[in-house]
């Protein structure tokens, strides 16, 4: 009768030649070879045989076999290699996503990098030119920059993560503050006081709240009432800064060089020095800041900034106001050790509370920038939101500075006066009396 066959087979494994019997050519009168599924628990071989044909013999201590096996077993080790090298190329295959993931964000950092660094020398550089013009131009660029600042904070203030839990504005009135808060830079500079048009403002925005259709809300009311004065009335002690104090900058260094067809010395003004040192600072501020805080930075500040750190603050601060001190020696304004640190620590306090002020603004809107308006910066108010409540914190002492000069140069001036008043008058008696 013939022989019969039969292998269930799952993956061929390679059979090496000590695994096997060294006598391949003893007959066996067993009929029967069965592989044990438990040491070989992925192969599954049967062979039946029915005649006097020589056998297979199975043992625990090895395997007696003819060298038709052992060829058979050799042959099916190629297999194995190929199925490891496919698998290999199967690992390779799904490596190669996370190394062009990884290099393609490589690509996009860099190219994120070189956009900051191109958009923030020119948005720089136009800054500065703006400063340096003063006057109306200077107030147009500021009015309109507040514009989309306000656009910004009332498309904020709608967002999903701030809707969820308050009432907003109806869109209608949103766009209207967005009008009145560019129109009071404006409005600063033409009547030199701020209180009136934000008291104005402030009334025609609760009359159109109040008498609008549906039901008023007090969230309606509070969010645009913050928004006149957040990004309305605070950004308009710049403008006052700038173009208000118009007190020449006599003992500056720079003035006495300047063209006289830029406006000779004259043109360098108290409020001029006053918001070139106080630009200079806060950016000095963010940069100490920021490069501080990766390298030392350790405790975190606030959980509304978690990127925040204690050491980048305290470096911040001390970039700021040795900024601030160095400027002043520069400009010769102001003229005080002690001013001049002073000046430079409320301008750190308040770009500070500014920069916290629009995070926690943007955590509950859920959103990472206000906008979209600058590549590689977002929006506006996530350049200028560390300007905000500088001023306002620091016009005071700004006012003070000069003021006080002023006084002790008209004090100086009237003892010179009443000393040449009585020199005057001893030389008339004195010429009287030798007649």
């Amino acid at each position: 009768m013939a022989s019969f066959v039969e292998i269930d087979r799952y993956n061929v494994i390679p059979l090496s030649l000590s695994s096997l019997c060294a006598c391949p050519c003893r007959p066996t009168s067993n009929k029967t070879l069965i592989l044990n599924q438990r040491r070989y628990p992925k192969f599954n071989l049967r062979i039946v045989f029915d005649g006097s044909k020589p056998m297979l013999r199975v043992r625990q201590s090895g395997i007696s076999t003819n060298r038709r096996l052992i060829a058979a077993a050799m042959r099916a080790e190629p297999d194995r290699l190929d199925e490891d090298n496919a698998k290999e190329e199967v690992d390779k295959g799904n490596n190669l996503p996370v190394i062009e993931d990884s290099v393609s964000e490589r690509q996009q950092k860099a190219s994120q990098l070189k956009k900051r660094i191109v958009f923030g020398l020119g948005i720089g550089i136009s800054f500065g030119g703006i400063v340096l013009a003063g006057g109306w131009v200077f107030t147009v660029a500021f009015a309109a920059a507040v514009f989309v600042g306000a656009r910004e904070y009332f498309e904020l203030v709608r967002s999903r993560g701030i809707t969820a839990g308050m009432t907003p504005p109806p869109r209608y009135l949103s766009r209207v503050c967005s009008v009145i808060c560019a129109l009071m830079p404006i409005v600063t500079l033409y009547f030199g006081q701020i209180d009136v048009s934000v008291t104005s403002a402030a009334f025609v925005v609760a009359m159109a709240l109040l008498l609008q259709r549906g039901n008023p809300r007090f969230a309606q009311l509070s969010s645009t009432m913050f928004g006149l004065f957040y990004v309305g009335y605070l950004p308009c002690f710049w403008v006052k800064l700038r173009c208000g104090l118009a007190a020449p900058a006599l003992n500056t260094r720079i003035g006495s060089a300047w063209p006289v067809l830029l406006g000779g010395q004259a043109h360098w003004t108290v409020g001029l020095v006053a918001t070139l040192i106080s630009v200079s600072s806060i950016i000095a501020a963010d940069t100490f800041a920021f490069v501080g805080g990766k390298a030392f930075g350790r405790t975190q500040l606030t959980s509304i900034s978690p990127k925040k750190t204690w050491e980048g603050t305290i470096v911040g601060l001390g970039g700021c106001i040795a900024t601030s001190v160095a400027l002043s020696r520069i400009f010769l304004w102001p003229t005080s050790l002690l001013s001049a640190i002073a000046f430079g620590f409320l301008n750190f306090v308040g770009s500070v509370f500014g920069d916290l002020t629009e995070s926690m603004i943007k955590r509950d809107a859920g959103v990472k920038d206000s906008g979209s308006l600058i590549p590689g910066h977002g929006g506006i108010l996530d350049r200028v939101d560390s300007y905000i409540f500088t001023e306002k914190i620091s016009n005071k002492p700004i006012m003070v500075f000069p003021l006080r000069k002023l006084g002790a140069h008209i004090h100086s001036l009237k003892i010179q006066k009443n000393y040449v008043r009585e020199r005057v008058d001893s030389c008339l008696n004195n010429f009287r009396e030798g007649k």
